[in-house]
């Protein structure tokens, strides 16, 4: 009888870890289904990145108050997790405490991390009011009505319970320490705690432990519920930024990529040898769709980034042309580029597998032409977004799969596009007219 609170935390472990893996494994599939693409190339400087944006927080604090918020909610996350480190091995040994014997390191660590959970639930609250009362522009767009505003909410409200559990766990502790109670070992510093336990005086040790336990319990099973939660919201950021920062753009901003399939063709235009008019061989392979259409034609690095934009909206905010009324949002371009990916990841999980065509795809379906052209390609969302998401890139592969497989750009771009063929400048005049100019003057 003794070991049953020991099977059913290693029983609630397991689930709980084995749920997450295999949420995992869906996200790695997801992910896989972009084009594949070379990005081993200047690892040192990735590194730097990834320690620079992702671990070091650079990029979030450009904003000073919601940066300093942020890094107090992630380094207390980060830290108060190696308390979970010891819940765990207690849960599953039937110890309390097992690493007191540290002492006064054990002290410090403890005080910190309860000094660190105030902050925390203090940060939360100042985040909450910014979402729900101040309603600052960037959180009340139209993209973020329904689940993103629950989501992000939500997320607020589970933090905070998570920070009250583990300080009524440590309450309750310290009021068994006092008392003399069996297996509670006096360990641990309490300076916020302490100021809990009074609400707790007079109760009996039978009472403390209950309380204590069931706080333990709540606590333990929160984080295992938050963990499989993550897949499910924008905070798959926390596991996903140091990747994406990794792998995010290292050539300059303004620069574009080739694609291949049109640079052999100009090789081909350009080679003396060839005979641009013969017809391909039997076996030539099916030249590749130029731009995207589908989530499927991006490649994985730009899937990458959907699943870890933060929905925070430091894109939206700066674009120039959202800030002139277009309907255009770089954080709606992610969330649809995130939504889209997942309607094909569950049609797989349907078809054994297998991707069955829907009659839909991202282009229409999610991104509007409109947005696509509102887009000025200044980079700006790009610049401010503290996880090197890359929208732009979306937006550009879209643009050339209407221009180069559809044909259908604006009357505008086509009109500026017959000049620079027709008379070398996009303005419709003929070459032989350029230096009128000069005998006018």
């Amino acid at each position: 009888m003794e070991y049953i609170p020991n099977i059913i935390f290693a029983i609630a472990l397991a689930i709980g870890f084995g749920f997450f893996a295999k949420n995992v494994k869906k996200l790695s599939r997801n992910i896989k289904l972009g084009r594949d693409i070379d990005v081993s190339d200047n690892k040192s400087q990735r590194w730097k990145n990834m320690a620079r944006i992702a671990l070091g927080q650079t990029k979030m604090v450009v904003r000073p108050i919601a940066g300093f918020l942020h890094i107090i909610v992630y380094v207390g996350f980060v830290i108060i997790n190696i308390e979970v480190l010891e819940i765990i091995i207690d849960g599953l040994l039937g110890t309390h405490r097992i690493f007191a014997p540290l002492g006064a390191l054990y002290d410090f660590l403890i005080g910190s991390f309860e000094i660190l959970a105030l902050l925390v639930i203090i940060a939360v609250v100042v985040f909450w009011l910014r979402r729900n009362i101040i309603r600052l522009k960037r959180f009340i767009k139209p993209e973020m009505e329904g689940w993103p505003k629950k989501d992000g909410n939500l997320i607020l409200y589970i933090e905070v319970v998570l920070m009250f559990l583990f300080l009524t766990m440590n309450a309750t502790d310290f009021q068994l320490q006092q008392l003399g109670a069996e297996h509670y070992r006096q360990a641990g510093s309490f300076p916020v705690s302490q100021f809990v336990a009074p609400l707790f005086d007079g109760m009996s040790i039978s009472t403390l432990v209950i309380i204590e336990r069931s706080a333990w319990w709540l606590h333990i099973l929160g984080i295992l519920f938050f963990l499989n939660y993550l897949y499910y919201s924008k905070h798959l950021h926390i596991l996903l930024a140091f990747p994406n920062t990794y792998y995010g753009k290292l050539k300059p901003q303004g620069e574009f990529d080739n694609l291949e399939a049109v640079t052999n063709e100009v090789k081909l235009m350009l080679d003396p040898s060839a005979d641009p008019f013969a017809a391909p061989e039997d076996d030539a392979e099916v030249p590749e769709k130029f731009g995207a259409s589908d989530v499927q034609d991006l490649n994985w690095v730009q899937l990458l980034n959907s699943y870890t934009c933060t929905e925070c909206g430091r894109c939206t905010s700066e674009c120039p042309a959202n800030q002139t009324g277009k309907k255009l949002s770089p954080r709606k371009i992610m969330m649809d580029t995130r939504d889209r990916l997942e309607e094909v990841g569950k049609n797989m999980d349907a078809n054994k597998g297998v991707f069955v065509p829907d009659g839909k795809q991202l282009l229409d379906d999610y991104i509007s032409k409109e947005e696509l052209w509102a887009c000025t390609t200044c980079n700006a969302c790009v610049e401010a977004c503290p996880v090197s998401i890359d929208p732009l890139s979306i937006i550009v592969e879209m643009r050339r799969y209407l221009v180069m497989e559809q044909s259908a750009a604006p009357s505008d771009l086509n009109n500026m596009m017959g000049n620079l063929e027709n008379n070398g400048a996009p303005w419709p005049f003929n070459q032989m007219d350029r230096l009128n100019w000069v005998q006018e003057s």
